[in-house]
């Protein structure tokens, strides 16, 4: 009756909250809402502008770097696709559990792959020994950072020892750092600042999670390498940002109180709920660094679908990961939102782990 994969079930009445989806709580900025409005005849009386021009302009500004390295898509997933497409590995390393679009992606292009497992031992940390599987047969590997749905991340440091080691060996990398503005230290986190550096490397982006608005299908990729970034664009159909969406990230990127806002709120909720969850001797959590948790249920006689059920009676919706590869039903993941709406999901969680 309910969907319980990527996503959630916002069309099912009996769902108050949704924290399976990681979206920011905040919704979408209220000054983004009113451009859209006044825009709409935008739809009904011209085509959209096919480079992008303003919005990369407005990309630029953000992240500090030049427009001429932006590529925007109809959300990160289209530029998942188009970056295989584009390169089109033989072999590639997946960091897993992960984003399950990156296989969906190799495997539309036949691309033998290869796991590397995140050890929950280790808080589902990227670990030295990935520099084993970088071998020279292997052309691609897949990082998010931070990970999802392990919400775990990678510092600037590693980025650049295994950015390193690939470009030895011919390996390009793609960065998925959809959740990374929710990082307590998001601009020592990115990667961005390294497409200056490497030309083996691409970052993505999208505006679904942080800015609350995935139905405006809106995503963008960084590099320094001009060449892929024009392989990309000539394999994606034209149009696919729609005016709308290119009007709002043309200003949602500048709304500093916004980002200020939803930075506190995150951090704040994140450092509580760490703090109650570590009263409970039920669950391990894994440290989060995303708008989201990942957490292991340690009573034998309580599975993720015990949960996830017992939420869905409230009206609430949690991510039972024994969807994700390489998770069981011994994990839950949900996301931050504001605070008595998590206390209500933390009661309904409490109530069927003590009992």
């Amino acid at each position: 009756m309910y969907s319980k994969g990527h996503g959630g079930n916002i069309y099912d009445e009996a769902i108050n909250y949704d924290f399976s989806v990681n979206t920011n709580p905040l919704g979408m900025p209220e000054d983004v809402k009113e451009k859209l409005k006044e825009n709409l005849g935008d739809i009904c009386e011209v085509y959209p502008e096919e480079t992008c021009y303003e919005l990369r302009k407005s990309i630029s500004l953000k992240e500090n770097i030049s427009e001429h390295q932006i590529i925007c898509g109809n959300g990160a997933s289209e530029l998942i696709y188009g970056l295989v497409r584009a390169i089109r590995p033989q072999k590639a390393l997946v960091v897993v559990p992960s984003f399950s679009e990156y296989i969906r992606a190799l495997r539309a292009e036949d691309t033998q792959m290869v796991y590397y497992h995140l050890a929950p031992e280790r808080d589902f940390i990227v670990a030295e020994d990935i520099m084993s599987y970088l071998t020279p047969d292997i052309d691609m590997v897949f990082l998010c950072n931070p990970n999802n749905p392990t919400s775990s991340q990678i510092d600037r440091q590693s980025m650049r020892i295994i950015l390193d080691t690939c470009k030895e060996k011919g390996i390009f990398v793609m960065v998925d750092e959809t959740y990374v503005e929710f990082s307590e230290k998001a601009d020592e986190i990115t990667s961005i600042p390294l497409t200056n550096y490497y030309n083996n490397i691409i970052i993505l982006r999208g505006i679904s999670k942080f800015f609350a608005a995935p139905g405006l299908r809106l995503g963008y990729a960084i590099c320094g390498n001009h060449q892929l970034l024009q392989d990309i664009d000539s394999k994606k159909n034209p149009w696919t940002i729609n005016s709308l969406a290119a009007v709002a990230g043309e200003i949602m990127f500048q709304d500093k109180e916004y980002i200020h806002d939803t930075k506190e709120l995150i951090s704040s909720e994140r450092r509580r709920i760490c703090s109650i969850l570590d009263k409970c001797p039920n669950i391990k959590y894994y440290p989060p660094h995303g708008n989201f948790i990942l957490v292991r249920i340690l009573r034998d006689d309580v599975t993720s679908m015990d949960l996830f059920e017992a939420a869905i009676r409230k009206g609430l919706m949690i991510r039972d990961c024994s969807t994700f590869p390489f998770l069981d039903n011994k994990y839950i993941r949900f996301c931050f939102m504001n605070p008595a709406d998590n206390d209500a999901l933390l009661d309904v969680l409490f109530e069927q782990l003590n009992k």
